[in-house]
């Protein structure tokens, strides 16, 4: 058959397709970044002006003055002060005639307020923002209403913000976002160009029709890949298997000479590829036994059009899957640890900014040391309690990935847990406390009561586990078919935590127990062997 060549070029096709989601990407990152930054920037405004607001409604000489106690003159002067040093357009205090006492310009004290938006606060007692103009031209203000001692309204405070102030910051921003998009949109043309010429050079400057007349000419690539592969025609005659195929054809004890021509069937029983050839349908992750060897094998019907041309099965040694799963499992639960403490940390800095761009220097005083006390007395606990560097660090991060979860996570008084002697065992107890407690988390995110307790200790050169949830419990079909194999009710690539378990519980020789009521909780304990280097 011979292939059709595109009009297009596959290094043009490539820019072009590169700078279109690139732009695409841009226009609405800057559209989003915009409207960010105007919400952030009336945001910040607003959070300075309540503050200062707030803080001179609560000033004695304020109030005095409400009271006729504190001389004008001398109020003016000090909301003056007030006002060049928090940098705002003005800060005016009125009384319940809605009078001004203070005033930037001292010609305008003792006139009436302008801009019709003060209302409210007379008659309500609210807390507000509004943008209107008044002598000195249209402004984001906020309004406060002072108290006296028997919480008796007696005037109000109002701060205000020049609304080009506000406007130009934003544009500021703005300009920037332009610039940025315009440089980004530079070097994503340039990167494309770059990208697709150098794809072009990875591809030894063929073309995509090329690279399949190529590919088809060179099938036997597949021969050297680490997963044994099989493939028949429609009559389930061999048409092709690579070398880990036949190592795998030499394990179960079968004659691996001149298999090709040969029927499926005849040497690997039960394979079910003729299945497949029959309904259509792929098989994935299917697990076949045959002379006490198991292998994980996914099974896949070849189409040509719409037509079914034959079927391909691919497997590896049940063996080699279950220890990369338990390897990825350990992975994955240390990463999950390090990204809830990074995430936990990340918060704290933000509250501490803020703290700092508010100059609220005693709250923040009381806040690190509120958070440093917190983290400490958990340290502590933990390393006291937990004798593993890797495991301390580990359910350190678990609790951070608890707390992140909205769940309360607590640990007995009287875990213990000695460093072992085999490193190996580190990672086992990561595995499964790690599985464990996720489960737990998951099991409690819809109930009211979102507690996880988990009891650690060594006795005796064994180890104890427990952990118990409030969450929503397991029928004992559930319990079993968890730990017999993967299943879950939480979608993909899940459930692999309780058979993983299981797995490492039969291969130490330990023990498991299940307790659990549906809509209750489940209580979960197990025992290891445990050789400690004490």
């Amino acid at each position: 058959m011979r292939l059709k060549r595109p009009n297009i070029s596959l290094q043009n096709r490539i820019i072009f397709l590169v700078c279109s989601v690139a732009a695409l990407i841009l226009l609405v990152t800057s559209y989003l970044s915009s409207t960010s930054i105007e919400d952030t920037t009336l945001s910040m405004v607003e959070e300075k002006t309540k503050s200062i607001s707030r803080m001179v409604a609560l000033n004695e000489d304020v109030i005095g003055a409400l009271n006729g106690e504190v001389e004008q003159e001398t109020l003016q002067k000090e909301i003056e002060k007030i006002r060049e040093t928090t940098d705002v357009l003005f800060v005016v205090i009125l009384n319940m005639d809605r009078e001004r006492l203070t005033h930037p310009n001292p010609q305008e004290v003792g006139k009436k307020f302008v801009g019709d938006d003060e209302g409210p606060v007379f008659v309500k007692g609210n807390e507000y923002t509004s943008i209107s103009e008044g002598t000195l031209g249209y402004s984001f203000r906020y309004f406060t209403p002072v108290y006296d001692d028997n919480d008796s309204q007696i005037g109000v405070v109002t701060v205000g913000v020049h609304l080009d102030k506000v406007e130009n910051a934003v544009s500021s921003n703005q300009d920037h976002i332009i610039i940025g998009t315009i440089l980004s949109s530079i070097i994503g043309i340039s990167a494309s160009i770059f990208l697709s010429t150098m794809i072009k050079g990875t591809l030894f400057e063929m073309e995509p029709w090329q690279i399949s007349k190529v590919l088809e000419e060179r099938s036997a690539m597949l021969k050297y890949a680490k997963e044994g592969v099989i493939a028949v025609d429609t009559n389930c005659m061999i048409t092709f298997i690579n070398n880990e195929g036949i190592n795998y054809i030499k394990k179960i004890g079968h004659d691996h000479d001149n298999l090709n021509g040969k029927n499926i069937e005849e040497v690997i029983p039960n394979s079910q590829l003729s299945k497949v050839l029959q309904t259509g349908k792929s098989e994935v992750d299917k697990e076949l036994t045959y002379n006490d060897t198991t292998i994980v094998t996914n099974r896949v019907p070849i189409y040509v059009g719409n037509k079914i041309v034959g079927a391909i099965a691919t497997f590896r040694d049940k063996t080699e899957v279950k220890h990369l799963a338990e390897n990825l499992t350990g992975v994955k639960q240390y990463a999950e640890a390090l990204r809830a403490q990074t995430h936990e940390f990340m918060n704290r800095m933000h509250v501490i900014l803020g703290m700092v761009e508010l100059k609220s220097y005693d709250k923040l005083a009381q806040y690190i040391k509120y958070s440093s006390s917190n983290s400490q007395n958990e340290t502590d606990f933990i390393i006291k309690h937990i004798k593993d560097p890797v495991l301390a660090g580990f359910i350190l991060g678990k609790r951070s990935y608890a707390r992140e979860s909205g769940v309360e996570l607590e640990f007995s008084d009287d875990c213990y847990v000695p460093e072992p002697n085999d490193p190996e065992l580190t990672h086992d107890l990561v595995t499964i406390i790690g599985n464990l407690i996720d489960n737990s988390i998951d099991a409690v995110q819809e109930c009211s009561k979102k507690r996880v307790s988990v009891d650690i200790r060594y006795q005796e050169e064994f180890i104890y586990i427990k952990v118990s949830d409030t969450g929503s419990g397991m029928s004992e079909r559930e319990i079993e078919l968890s730990t017999k194999e993967k299943h879950s009710t939480k979608g993909e690539d899940r459930g692999w935590g309780l058979y993983l378990i299981s797995k490492i519980i039969e291969d130490r020789k330990g023990d498991i127990s299940f307790h659990s009521i549906v809509n209750s909780g489940t209580d979960i304990s197990l025992k290891l062997p445990y050789e400690s280097k004490e």
